[in-house]
């Protein structure tokens, strides 16, 4: 697996931390410095964070579970949402409905409602309303797509949750601690890392930091995946040989049955020779 370059995170701005001011002093063993009244992140220890972060989200989706991504910063929508997209998990870019995660099955009777009523549009059963009525449902499938279309394939709990600013996601943050469910997150100096299970000390308000950070984690994610992929080609290759090797196995038992009798029945043949003399 790809490790994480120094020098991207470097360029990226990955380093620059809150006003000093602002901090939260769980955060001082990945500070590194302080310079012009703004809190510097040690990038060595964001460079290790990543990769733990990484090996830990490449196993979670080799094993074919779902991480959640998080971010309603408006700078970290579009990159929160194209990452996601581009290794197939879901993610949640507006408002956090809360008791998504302690509620959740009725967050899924929502995303149902927002499937039923796509079937009643083209099975034809809409086209009786009127104009006003019709508005009211579109609208209703409009807010329903635009809050939960981003998790209509989420059928289960995630088996981690991936947060951008851990500080404004902290009712995401809280219901996944009380369910025990992992929490990734991209944690900056004025955040407190207490109950967050996979810190990584980075700025979590420029969106080149966040895109090069989640760049390696979707990279390693992506990796879990395909190995995945190989794993099913070659058990399902295997189950097609002891399957190949059960009927020739079959077939050579049907073949030697006929020889069997053949032979059982020539001593009888013999005996019955004599007493036809």
């Amino acid at each position: 697996m790809a490790r994480t370059n120094f020098d991207q995170l470097l360029q990226a701005g990955c380093h620059f931390g809150h006003l000093k001011r602002k901090w939260n002093p769980a955060m001082a063993p990945y500070i590194y410095t302080e310079r012009n009244g703004i809190h510097i992140i040690d990038l060595h220890k964001t460079v290790a964070k990543i990769d733990e972060a990484a090996d830990a989200l490449k196993q979670i989706a080799k094993s074919g579970k779902k991480v959640l991504f998080v971010a309603t910063k408006k700078q970290t929508k579009e990159i929160i949402a194209e990452k996601a997209q581009s290794v197939g998990m879901p993610y949640v870019i507006e408002r956090w409905p809360g008791g998504m995660l302690t509620n959740f099955p009725t967050i899924r009777k929502a995303v149902k409602k927002m499937a039923n009523i796509d079937k009643l549009m083209q099975d034809g059963t809409y086209s009786n309303l009127s104009k006003r009525e019709l508005l009211q449902v579109t609208r209703q499938r409009a807010k329903l797509e635009k809050n939960l279309g981003s998790i209509a394939d989420l059928t289960r709990l995630p088996s981690a949750l991936f947060v951008v600013d851990v500080l404004k996601e902290q009712i995401a943050v809280r219901e996944a601690n009380r369910l025990g469910i992992p929490v990734f997150g991209i944690v900056d100096t004025n955040s407190d890392p207490k109950n967050i299970d996979f810190i990584i000390p980075a700025n979590d308000d420029a969106k080149d930091s966040v895109e090069v950070i989640l760049s390696a984690c979707c990279a390693a994610i992506n990796e879990g995946i395909e190995e995945r992929k190989v794993e099913k080609a070659d058990e399902k290759a295997a189950d097609a040989q002891a399957e190949a090797e059960a009927e020739e196995g079959k077939a050579k038992r049907a073949a030697r049955k006929p020889r069997k009798a053949a032979a059982e029945e020539a001593p009888v043949a013999e005996e019955a020779a004599p007493a036809a003399e």
